[in-house]
């Protein structure tokens, strides 16, 4: 029998060990369970190393519920990178999704909420589904998601079809601002993204201070923002990666 292995990732822990049991009496699931996201990166890790990978992560809609009071676009999260507590739900999708593309991840929410649905989707979440959904219901999901199905409640679909249309829009006019940027102010932005400051552009680039601080106002400027922080949000929508820090060490 094809064992369906299973990862439960959520922060209240009697949820979390009702459901990893609810699911292992099903004879074909195999269930762990982890309480916080880096908890999950190390599961993750260990179970790769030893040839048993998981198939499909669940994960709480509210894990670390004060990291994602902002709703902050989705940053991926690599292994070992984060500290307790301070992954938020979204953003351990995010990390899983680029670390492990074969995990299928499942978001379990408390509330339909559109826009972190959209969210979730487009941190590579292939499903959102109610907490209180039956055990039925889940398993449908799970299995659905490793046939590459989407799942969503007939509920959502509207306000997350509304979501990804807006987000799609935003994402086009900041492509077109960052396509306004020379090759030179491109490859400073993307000294940004990667966390860089002015001093660490200029080693980098081989450029004085003085013209990287012309370079980043220009940057500000042309994206029509007044902050390096809000030039980085915008740069992550247009899909611009940070620099590769280990090619230049």
């Amino acid at each position: 029998m094809v064992r369906i292995r299973v990862l439960v990732v959520d922060d209240h822990r009697i949820f979390a060990e009702s459901l990893a049991a609810a699911l292992a009496a099903e004879p074909d699931v195999e269930v762990a369970a982890a309480g916080s996201g880096p908890a999950a990166l190390r599961c993750l890790e260990r179970a790769a190393g030893e040839g048993r990978r998981f198939d499909v992560m669940l994960v709480d809609a509210d894990l670390g519920t004060a990291a994602a009071e902002g709703l902050r676009p989705p940053a991926a999260v690599p292994d070992g990178a984060a500290q307790d507590g301070l992954v938020d739900g979204i953003s351990l999708v995010a990390g899983v999704r680029s670390g492990r593309p074969a995990v299928r991840t499942v978001v379990l929410a408390e509330r339909d909420d559109p826009r972190r649905a959209a969210l979730a989707l487009q941190a590579g979440a292939s499903g959102w589904v109610a907490k209180d959904c039956s055990l039925s219901r889940l398993l449908t999901v799970i299995r659905g998601v490793l046939r590459d199905e989407t799942h969503l409640p007939p509920a959502l679909l509207t306000g997350v079809l509304r979501e990804l249309t807006a987000a799609r829009k935003h994402r086009t006019e900041s492509e077109q601002l960052v396509e306004s940027l020379t090759p030179r102010e491109r490859e400073v932005l993307r000294c940004m993204v990667a966390g860089l400051g002015r001093k660490a552009v200029a080693e980098r680039l081989f450029l004085s201070p003085h013209t990287v601080r012309t370079h980043m106002q220009n940057v500000l400027g042309k994206l029509g923002v007044h902050s390096t922080l809000a030039a980085v949000a915008l740069a992550r929508r247009a899909g611009v990666g940070p620099a590769d820090l280990e090619a230049a060490s």
